[in-house]
């Protein structure tokens, strides 16, 4: 039951973030930073699905490892967007607070898998 949770949970926050990238200025910099939140925040869920369907620990650890990147990398991108003034924070502020959350999961993931893997 957790990994249709995380599955929902990561589709939501990539339909999230494409809604938001759609809704940025057009200006070359509000572009530039929209494809990398685009990439990175739609990752998360496709590299969360891949995890699931890792072939051993060690793969399983290499890909959440990349997830973790991923939902850190996104972000980033938002901050830079609200610290820009490309968009203001309170718009961001739930997305933002999903992305960190995300990121603690996966990170707390990562440690699990490499604990029980050493065993």
């Amino acid at each position: 039951m957790k990994h249709d949770n995380l599955r929902n949970r990561t589709k939501s926050f990539a339909l999230r973030i494409i809604k938001l990238v759609e809704s940025l200025p057009n200006k070359t910099t509000s572009q530039v930073i929209g494809k990398q939140l685009l990439r990175s925040g739609t990752s998360v869920g496709a590299n969360y699905r891949a995890s699931c369907r890792a072939k051993s620990p060690a793969d399983f650890i290499a890909k959440i490892a990349i997830v973790v990147e991923e939902a850190d990398e996104s972000l980033f991108w938002m901050e830079l967007l609200v610290e820009s003034g490309i968009v203001k924070e309170g718009l961001l502020k739930d997305l933002m607070k999903e992305a960190d959350e995300l990121t603690a999961i996966f990170i707390s993931s990562s440690k699990t898998a490499k604990e029980n893997n050493k065993k």
